[in-house]
């Protein structure tokens, strides 16, 4: 997994948005939900975003996926070492956290997100 191609991927999601946070954190954000996290640094040296509660267990036994610190017990994961996850895999865990704090959104904003797309 490129990590440099996997924040260029979160860009692209409908409604979402890229904020630079605590000064060195690229933060993606959907309906100001954040959905993932990056070094704003390039390259970036990880990658953190939200999972299902059954893929957290997984996703975490894995060499190179740890609990994301601060934000694990909402079930978010980091990945630091790029070789953990393939392009393919990363991109569909991605997509999924995009999904997931969607899902959260009003009905009315996600209404609005989706005629903007």
């Amino acid at each position: 997994m490129d990590f440099e191609t996997a924040k260029a991927l979160c860009r692209t999601f409908p409604g979402a948005t890229e904020d630079l946070k605590w000064e060195t954190r690229a933060v993606y954000s959907v309906g100001e939900k954040m959905f993932a996290m990056s070094d704003h640094a390039v390259p970036a040296t990880g990658i953190c975003f939200k999972v299902d509660d059954e893929r957290f267990l997984e996703l975490t036994d894995r060499p190179g996926i740890i609990p994301a610190p601060y934000l694990a017990r909402a079930k978010w994961v980091y990945v630091e070492n790029a070789k953990a996850l393939s392009d393919a895999e990363a991109a569909a865990l991605l997509q999924r956290a995009y999904e997931l704090i969607f899902a959260k959104l009003t009905r009315k904003l996600q209404r609005q997100i989706g005629e903007q797309a």
